[in-house]
């Protein structure tokens, strides 16, 4: 809480321009060309353009499934961070997805993540993988990550970001 008895703000709804800033710690994010299209209080969504690099069956030009997976996990990670008042190092414990059609070649793919319950340590999180189109997803997934997941530093950058638009 904050001296005026105001709840302290969500980095969601503190980083406004510097989204980008979420994905630039985390190499594999940034060569695979992932994006913050939109972040909220407990809310983030990225995309993945198409690359031919990233197709996992050459004949199809379909998106391979691990880059499907590593989105969602990042866009759910985004989401917890979204969701928090001061940063902290955070670890996915549990992703479950379920494939409901393959990615359209050539297609952008986005996922929206939301953070719908948080303890001390736990958050819970959902997210849907699609093309702009919610109601032909992709993929669904439900995840659950640990906060304060280990005592690694915190990316400072992000931190000092932060803490400038508070």
């Amino acid at each position: 809480m904050s001296d005026d008895g105001e709840k302290p703000k969500l980095i969601g709804e503190l980083i406004g321009d510097n989204r980008q800033m979420l994905l630039a710690a985390i190499p594999f994010a940034v060569a695979t060309g992932m994006s913050v299209s939109d972040v909220g209080p407990a809310r983030a969504t990225l995309t993945l353009p198409w690359r031919e690099d990233l197709v996992g069956d050459p004949r199809s030009g379909v998106l391979h499934g691990g880059m499907i997976t590593a989105l969602i996990d990042n866009a759910c990670g985004t989401a917890v961070i979204c969701s928090l008042s001061k940063m902290t190092s955070i670890a996915t414990l549990d992703l479950r997805i379920d494939y409901l059609r393959p990615a359209t070649p050539g297609e952008t793919v986005i996922v929206d993540a939301e953070v719908y319950r948080s303890t001390r340590s736990i958050a819970f999180v959902r997210a849907l993988a699609h093309h702009g189109d919610k109601d032909k997803a992709v993929a669904h997934a439900v995840a659950t990550f640990m906060l304060g997941a280990n005592k690694a530093p915190i990316n400072r950058t992000i931190a000092r970001e932060v803490e400038q638009n508070a």
